[in-house]
């Protein structure tokens, strides 16, 4: 009996001791809760006030990213653009397709100095203009960007040719906006061969914020793209051979210069000429149509046909100045269409001014900052008054000494960005 006592009074103390220990547990386990749910409480409170303590802008910005490169036309309001530069600047040797780009009063010249920098006294008052127009186009709220520099009289060769290089003055020669896509061109001169060089660093961060990058098939320039008995003695040659649809520049292979294109929504016009062959335009409407845009090939009344932009100047919606001596032959489509035509003035320009690779019509070369703000040559009067009489405001600049290197402020640009969508006017 007593046994059987001992063991039930051992049997009640386990029982005790255990349950003892289950309350404790369940008290640290309640305590730990409350803890918990007390910091989770304090925690909540602390971003509460930390959320109704931030700024309305720095909240995430859940906008559309705004695409860097996006340009349909010659004339809506420009946000930024691509200004070329004079340093480094080489005079191309005297080739075939050089030769057949210049007036013979100037071959001497590249005779004489293919290979070497341009004057340096002239080369110093273009750096002076040029820097001038950059500092215009920021002030009327343009962002200004710029090729890098680059030693352009150093000779580099391919297993077809060796050259040296030309220059970056001309970003509007090698590339071509259409939409949120920057065109890199192949080019038609040996010299300009390496010219993309200077815009790869830009092209890169345009397409690293994300435009589209297209670079169209680099020719070889090999004997077989240029005829080499081309035959140039005297305009009147040129006038013949144009007329005949020849050129220095062959159908060995596809090459163009992007100045050999006006933009105009979707339509886009193309010539044939010394630097842009037949299979370059068909490689372009190969690649433009299935993204809606028309390819339109037009010619002209002209003796040296190289780059559109002093010859047919689109400058608004059914808005172009057409060079009076060199006329179109496709003009009734414009008319048709409802365009105005615009015959520019006789350019001002002295003969005695060194035109190494151009016209004097480089007058009619603007650059629309909008459809009622023009960039043109501040000693070109009467074609001020052209604009004053259309309604477009002149901003006033010089570059006479630039000029001189082949371009006006149309061709010393390249707008990566207007702002305004797609449309047709044609």
């Amino acid at each position: 009996m007593e046994r059987s006592l001992l063991m039930l009074a051992r049997s009640l103390r386990t029982i005790c001791k255990r349950n003892i220990r289950q309350d404790k547990l369940w008290s640290r386990s309640v305590h730990s809760d409350r803890v918990r749910h007390q910091s989770t409480q304090v925690a909540m409170q602390d971003l509460a006030q930390e959320d109704s303590a931030k700024p309305e802008d720095a909240k995430p910005d859940e906008s559309p990213k705004k695409n860097p490169v996006c340009s349909y036309n010659e004339w809506d309001p420009l946000e930024e653009v691509i200004v070329g530069r004079v340093e480094g600047a080489c005079v191309p040797p005297f080739t075939v397709e050089v030769k057949a780009n210049t007036y013979e009063k100037n071959w001497s010249f590249f005779v004489k100095n293919g290979g070497k920098p341009f004057p340096n006294d002239h080369m110093t008052k273009a750096v002076q203009e040029v820097e001038e127009f950059c500092n215009i186009l920021k002030h009327e709220g343009v962002i200004v960007r710029r090729p890098e520099p680059v030693n352009w009289s150093e000779v580099y060769k391919t297993p077809w040719f060796e050259s040296p290089g030309l220059y970056a003055s001309m970003p509007r020669d090698i590339l071509l906006v259409v939409g949120d896509e920057i065109i890199e061109c192949p080019m038609a001169w040996r010299t300009r061969f390496f010219e993309y060089r200077a815009y790869r660093s830009l092209i890169k961060e345009y397409f690293q914020e994300g435009a589209n990058w297209t670079t169209a098939p680099k020719p070889t320039m090999a004997d077989e793209l240029y005829d080499q008995e081309y035959p140039m003695r005297s305009v009147d040659d040129r006038h013949k051979l144009a007329a005949e649809g020849k050129f220095v520049t062959t159908e060995f292979e596809p090459c163009f210069d992007a100045a050999d294109f006006m933009r105009a929504g979707r339509d886009i016009f193309a010539q044939r000429s010394q630097v842009t062959n037949f299979m370059g335009i068909e490689w372009m409407r190969r690649h433009l149509e299935p993204k809606g845009y028309n390819v339109h090939t037009i010619s002209f009344k002209d003796p040296n046909p190289m780059h559109i932009d002093a010859t047919f100047n689109i400058i608004g919606p059914g808005l172009v100045l057409s060079n009076p001596d060199r006329p179109c032959h496709q003009i009734d489509m414009f008319k048709k269409a409802g365009w105005t035509i615009v015959h520019p003035p006789t350019p001002e320009m002295p003969d005695g001014h060194p035109l190494w690779m151009s016209s004097k019509w480089l007058s009619m070369n603007v650059l629309m900052i909008d459809p009622k703000r023009v960039v043109c040559d501040s000693n070109e009067v009467a074609t001020q008054k052209m604009f004053e009489k259309l309604g477009i405001q002149t901003i006033k600049v010089n570059l006479r000494h630039a000029n001189s290197l082949g371009g006006g402020f149309h061709c010393w640009t390249c707008d990566v960005r207007r702002r305004g969508g797609l449309e047709s006017y044609l």
